[in-house]
């Protein structure tokens, strides 16, 4: 097995590298960084600080990785990057290392999708399947679940929260939790429904869909407050994993709180 790297590329010593890892042009590759088998590095990528990319991972031209957070309060503490394996990195794409604060490491699962000029900030944790479109932009200590789509333009308020299957519009701007499958959108974004499509794609049954709906009703259009309306889905509905991910879900929600819906008058006014 071999490793290619071009010769405009620098790369450290120390930097450890696995079998059939391509270095394109004008890369740079620091100390402390870690490349698994395959990994494929565009032109002009920086990476450094202690970093690891797993195995078939692909970064394309521009992109910076494993840079100091943007955080006031660090101070130069040994944190870390860790991404997973059969990643998509696409061009001017930044991710940041986390901070002491944070746990340390900005981690991102495997098979995600981050497209062009997106932005995953400090202490992050990304989970798998995830895309994130163009100029996606998140805060630091921000957690999106597995299967999410971020649409373009999105901005992230830190430490929020993001449920799995969960759609966010283009152009939102998300300063709370986000529930499991449900679709968001506007400025501040609130829920309008749920991910229908993305449930149906995904092969769910009719009657999780369903369940899902009721249990998202409940929690976001209800009035209710949230450990009232998380009682209300327990007595009500009958358990599966969906109803039991949107329980996890209310339990462990940030500081933030979690977004509710848009209100019938609003809907009302939107379709005059």
């Amino acid at each position: 097995m071999s490793v290619k790297i071009h010769n405009t590329a620098i790369v450290s010593s120390s930097a450890k590298l696995g079998d059939d890892v391509i270095i394109r042009e004008y890369a740079i590759i620091r100390d402390n960084v870690i490349l698994e088998d395959r990994v494929d590095i565009g032109p002009h990528v920086l990476i450094e600080g202690t970093t690891r990319i797993g195995s078939n991972t692909e970064i394309f031209h521009s992109s910076a990785l494993g840079l100091p957070p943007q955080d006031l309060k660090y101070n130069n503490e040994p944190t870390e990057l860790v991404i997973g394996k059969n990643n998509t990195i696409r061009e001017f794409v930044s991710i940041h290392r986390g901070t002491e604060g944070g746990g340390g490491v900005t981690r991102i699962g495997d098979n995600n999708l981050l497209m062009g000029f997106s932005h995953v900030a400090h202490d992050c944790q990304l989970g798998n399947s995830i895309i994130l479109a163009n100029l996606a932009q998140m805060g630091g200590h921000t957690k999106i679940g597995d299967n999410a789509i971020i649409g373009g333009h999105v901005a992230i308020h830190q430490f929020v929260h993001i449920g799995v299957m969960a759609m966010v519009g283009a152009s939102a701007t998300v300063i709370q939790d986000v529930p499991p499958y449900t679709l968001v959108a506007g400025n501040p974004a609130k829920v309008h429904d749920i991910n229908r499509i993305g449930l149906r794609r995904k092969e769910y049954p009719s009657s999780t869909i369903d369940s899902i709906h009721k249990a998202i009703t409940i929690l976001c259009r209800s009035g209710l407050f949230l450990d009232e309306a998380k009682r209300r889905i327990e007595s009500g509905l009958q358990s599966n994993p969906e109803i039991e991910e949107i329980l996890r879900f209310i339990e462990s929600r940030s500081k933030r709180g979690i977004m509710r819906g848009i209100s019938i008058k609003d809907r009302t006014k939107g379709n005059r």
